[in-house]
């Protein structure tokens, strides 16, 4: 625990407490219905939501101060501290109340459009046939071992970040390999974790409705590069992985001040895969690097896992694995959930879920699924609400020229009309459509599976993109269950049953 007063010598910046500074702070939230007797509740003003309109219940909860920009009418007792701007002042305070735990263990951060979820599982899959502890954070889950933690973002904000990071060095964890979007790195979430490795996957169109130009977006990304030379580094070995293949490498190689390993498999690269075979429930390259050449086996198929499984034997061997460790470790991994995931419900053609959400991984989705030999491809697709709408066409446009059948649904509209966004697709479909190429829209996700797995036949490959693990749609009337696999294996049921 720190007192309110050791908290406030952290930010670096004026700040001002009403109340007796020498208070105990036992936690720290910005929920206040996860607040409890000693915490500091945190009034962070949001979209939709303002923090401090829930101060005072926060207090009658037991919260011992309020961190806010301005003086609030609170329960008498209730210590207020003041900042000119909270995420600054979260910034310096959090990371200090938990004594910097991503200073105490090894810390890979995995950045890029693509791949990263794939990547991080690999990489932490290495690393435990090595034999250590490893936590993951990341878009499905946060792993402490095997525990599983529910997760909200790609990357936590601050506080749940820094929670996280605690529980994992209290239980030992050596290792934490993590995902770390554009958006924390531009927004900061990451303050006070020291990264050692440090992974660039792909650049590819996203998030411009945030990073408004793909020169902020490489920015933002590059971030993570540069905090590894960073001024009072309390661990060595420090490691950049990066894909040479990638167009905007360059702009994160400039970054890197530290040891650099790239890879590829195009380019000249210190990690080069080739002899590339992919099937369809497998494939196998051959890889050659610092440590010599070697042959892998892998359970996952597609190029792009070619190139989220150099990345992740990079970061393996940044960390001093073994070559013979990380070729066993990779003979046994298979895939993450919804990065590829094929589904069974004894059908005579295969369906493959995907999070597939960009222009780059719907493209490379469908190319992975081309390469298979399908008789042909049924692509069920869509974009979120609430987006970057520049992708919408875009994304359209990709469906018809690499799959024989573009089936245009909804994906999470949120607040938006369905039917305006899937018209928004449409219009790029029908750009790229060929003569005679059969497309179709239907604005209910459910309907459009069922829809795909009726035209199915035999040899025939289904790709339905977008969602890939989550088990839910964000409707603007509020967020339903709705699983791609789910719905997949009961349209496949449904039309045995006829």
């Amino acid at each position: 625990m720190k007192t309110i007063s050791e908290l406030c010598k952290q930010i670096k910046g004026i700040y001002n407490i009403d109340g007796s500074a020498d208070i105990a702070i036992t936690g720290i939230s910005s929920d206040s219905r996860n607040v409890e007797k000693g915490y500091l509740f945190v009034c962070i003003s949001g979209v939709h939501v303002d923090g401090a309109e829930f101060a005072g219940q926060a207090v009658e909860k037991g919260a011992a101060a309020v961190l806010t920009t301005k003086h609030l009418n609170l329960p008498e007792g209730a210590v207020q501290i003041m900042v000119p701007d909270i995420h600054h002042a979260l910034e310096d305070m959090v990371p200090y109340f938990y004594d910097y735990p991503g200073k105490k263990m090894r810390m890979i951060g995995v950045t890029g459009t693509n791949g990263k979820t794939t990547t991080t599982h690999i990489i932490a899959h290495i690393l435990r046939a090595a034999g250590y502890h490893v936590g993951v954070i990341g878009t499905i889950h946060a792993l402490i071992d095997d525990e599983e933690l529910p997760i909200h973002n790609t990357t936590p904000d601050i506080i749940e970040l820094q929670h996280f990071l605690s529980l994992m060095q209290q239980q030992g964890m050596t290792h934490v390999v993590m995902e770390v979007s554009s958006h924390a790195l531009a927004l900061n979430r990451v303050a006070g974790i020291e990264y050692d490795t440090a992974v660039f996957t792909n650049l590819t169109q996203d998030h411009l409705d945030f990073h408004k130009t793909m020169e902020n977006y490489v920015a933002a990304k590059a971030k993570l590069f540069q905090s590894l030379s960073r001024d009072e580094q309390v661990k060595n070995n420090k490691t950049a992985i990066v894909n040479i293949d990638d167009p905007w490498s360059g702009s994160i190689l400039k970054a890197c001040q530290c040891k650099v390993l790239t890879y590829g498999v195009e380019k000249d690269a210190d990690l080069k895969g080739s002899d590339l075979k992919v099937e369809l429930k497998k494939s196998s390259f051959d890889v050659c690097g610092p440590f010599g050449s070697v042959h892998l086996n892998m359970h996952i198929t597609g190029l792009f896992n070619v190139y989220n499984t150099l990345a992740a034997i990079g970061a393996a061997h940044a960390e001093g694995v073994n070559t013979e460790t990380i070729d066993k470790a990779i003979q046994t991994f298979h895939s993450v959930p919804g990065r590829f995931e094929l589904v069974e419900a004894g059908q005579d053609f295969a369906i493959v879920v995907d999070y597939s959400h960009t222009p780059d991984s719907l493209e490379k989705a469908l190319l992975t699924a081309r390469a298979m030999h399908p008789n042909r491809i049924l692509a069920v697709f869509g974009c979120g609400g609430d987006r970057d709408r520049t992708k919408r066409p875009i994304m359209g446009r990709i469906a018809a020229e690499h799959a024989d059948i573009p089936i245009v649904t909804s994906d999470n509209p949120r607040s938006e009309d369905p039917d305006a966004i899937v018209a928004e697709v449409e219009a790029g479909v029908k750009k790229g459509i060929r003569p005679g190429q059969h497309h179709e829209v239907i604005a209910d996700r459910r309907s459009a599976i069922r829809r795909a797995v009726e035209l199915a036949q035999a040899g025939d490959i289904i790709v339905i993109a977008g969602k890939g693990h989550e088990t839910y749609q964000i409707l603007k009337s509020g967020t339903i269950h709705f699983d791609d696999r789910e719905e997949a294996r009961n349209a496949v049921l449904a039309l045995k049953e006829r």
